[in-house]
């Protein structure tokens, strides 16, 4: 394995983070303290408790996945269609790297960036409203394989556009209303009963349950379900994106 190839693709990643910090890291942080400042206290405080949990508290996990699905696929999109919208993709094709190494350090870099605006934002929450985390190892590990899943998923988006707009489709049309939809907000039991069953083909339910169980024991969904469908993601992932560089799709576009 290239490690110093997979360190050079990871630090020049990092170092565009870096360069962009206001837009990388402080953008997302910001925009979800005005979530809470709005749902978490102002409507939050009407509300009540769901499940046993503040309602302030209980759309934390919630919060912190809608920023980290999106950040995730953005970073790992963006880093992937930049070079192959500049041309400089080629000095990477013919770089001294397996297609493992350059798919390591695109999504290592982008899920980083990712767990780093997760736990800002848990970070921030504590400004807002008191909270307790149950399984603080399983909200670790839920956290880094959302963000390793994404990223990887926001890789093969990157990969597939051809132009800004088709990098901004999914995210925007796509994962942000199944994350809104999935329960980030409420829980889908205070949903009738149809819409609770229609609920549950939205995959980011089960992303979301799984997360919340981590921080309060209770969830939407058996937490095993939420892990399977999880890693089911991942692998379907990691199988796409084994088949672009075997096929080379798009790739050198």
């Amino acid at each position: 394995m290239n490690v110093h190839g997979i360190r050079a693709i990871y630090k020049f990643e990092m170092d565009r983070t870096r360069r962009t910090l206001m837009q990388s890291i402080a953008w997302p942080v910001i925009s979800t303290c005005l979530y809470f400042i709005v749902f978490g206290t102002a409507i939050g405080g009407r509300l009540g408790e769901i499940e046993g949990v503040s309602y302030g508290a209980f759309i934390i996990p919630g919060l912190i996945m809608l920023s980290l699905l999106s950040e995730s696929i953005s970073n790992a999109s963006f880093g992937i269609f930049f070079p192959k919208f500049s041309g400089t993709i080629y000095e990477v094709l013919s770089a001294p790297v397996s297609a493992f190494e350059v798919v390591a350090g695109y999504v290592g870099a982008a899920a980083t960036k990712s767990v780093i605006i997760g736990l800002l934002i848990l970070i921030t929450a504590r400004f807002f409203v008191d909270y307790d985390i149950a399984h603080p190892i399983w909200m670790i590990g839920f956290l880094i394989l959302t963000a390793v899943t994404f990223s990887m998923f926001g890789f093969i988006i990157g990969v597939w556009a051809d132009d800004f707009q088709k990098l901004q489709i999914i995210p925007l049309m796509v994962i942000t209303p199944l994350t809104f939809l999935g329960g980030a907000f409420y829980s889908i039991n205070m949903l009738p009963e149809f819409w609770q069953k229609v609920t549950l083909f939205n995959p980011v339910v089960y992303l979301i349950s799984g997360f919340r169980w981590a921080f309060y024991g209770v969830a939407d969904v058996n937490v095993g379900i939420s892990l399977t469908m999880t890693l089911l993601f991942l692998f379907a992932c990691m199988g796409a994106v084994w088949w672009i560089f075997r096929t080379g799709y798009k790739i050198r576009n």
